[in-house]
């Protein structure tokens, strides 16, 4: 199968590096900036699985026919990344790998949803430059069927992810990728802070902060009737059972997590864009609780304050102390 990875930051490069390192043939489409450093040097990933440098084809557009198309941008960059590769995107199998709830709609309204299966990638990656990238942690690569007839093609797609990770279907990806848009909430704190999740969540007023995000969403999750989906190593029961504990409690238990996450510091996504200059995915997280709660007419207080914060740092470039995030958000604690 021809593969064609479109967005060449943490996820879609070490997803190309990997199905190139498995002998197949992969095309990486990246952003103009990206495609000579990586013409040049090729791809290199350091972390879990040791390193690993790889060589393929790298082009700014989707030129050519392929069989399958991964499209690895962030959420902000998906209607440009569809818009630029168009042509050659309209009868092509797509796997997207965007973070949220909005990517597949998106998607789906441009392409169509006969050819869509939806992921979810439960392994973490850091960007660093282009064409380098961090392989922080293993996880499975979950993939979702989307329409019924598309059976034949699926079981081909995963013949081809999971030659470089586990990837366990699901017959409900919606009610998943609800549930892992709790776990990316807390990408925000790293994001205002400018520190990596361990240093980040070492501490426990903001842990608490995550804790309290994870409360708010839940409330507005379950007020707007929207089913949650276990995905294979988070169960919707530990979301239950770690909102539902005293906060100085579930507060260390979270830090305990998230400080062992990984052995090399893993930044979030959020933060990558940030410090790449990049528009963040932020409005599609946090921001996708509070738009829930408009819906239904509700607040989502503090994952709307926290979207603000993340909006400022983005614009002044000036990340925010501890002392004061746990002071701007004390009030929405209670």
């Amino acid at each position: 199968m021809k593969v064609a990875v479109i967005g060449a930051g943490a996820i879609g490069g070490l997803v190309a590096a990997y199905l190139v390192d498995k002998g197949e043939q992969v095309l990486l489409v990246a952003h103009p900036k990206q495609v000579a450093p990586i013409s040049q040097n090729g791809l290199t990933i350091e972390g879990v699985r040791n390193r690993l440098c790889v060589e393929l084809p790298v082009k700014s557009r989707l030129d050519e026919e392929v069989d399958l198309a991964i499209i690895a941008t962030k959420t902000p960059d998906l209607e440009k990344a569809i818009t630029q590769n168009l042509e050659y995107l309209k009868d092509v199998n797509i796997v997207s790998v965007q973070n949220g709830v909005r990517g597949d709609k998106m998607i789906a309204e441009r392409l169509g949803a006969d050819r869509l299966f939806a992921s979810i990638v439960m392994f973490g990656a850091t960007y660093l430059a282009p064409g380098k990238i961090v392989h922080n942690f293993e996880g499975d690569w979950i993939i979702g069927q989307t329409n019924s007839g598309t059976r034949e093609m699926l079981h081909e797609i995963i013949e081809v992810t999971s030659r470089i990770f586990p990837s366990p279907v699901s017959s409900d990806i919606g009610g998943m990728k609800w549930l892992k848009l709790f776990i990316n909430a807390n990408n925000c704190l790293p994001a205002i802070l400018g520190k990596s999740m361990q240093e980040t969540f070492s501490t426990i007023p903001v842990c608490k902060i995550s804790v309290r995000i994870w409360q708010e969403g839940l409330e507005l999750v379950n007020k707007a009737e929207i089913a949650l989906s276990s995905l294979p190593t988070f169960p919707v029961e530990r979301l239950s059972q770690l909102v539902s504990m005293p906060l100085d409690e579930s507060a260390k238990i979270f830090s305990a997590i998230m400080v062992n996450l990984s052995r090399e510091p893993l930044y979030g996504s959020i933060l990558q864009s940030i410090k790449r200059k990049r528009p963040s995915e932020i409005d599609y997280i946090n921001g996708e609780f509070v738009n829930l709660a408009a819906s239904i007419g509700q607040k989502a207080s503090l994952n709307e304050r926290l979207v603000q914060m993340v909006h400022d740092v983005e614009k002044s470039g000036k990340f925010l102390s501890e002392d004061t995030v746990v002071e701007q958000t004390r009030e929405l604690m209670s």
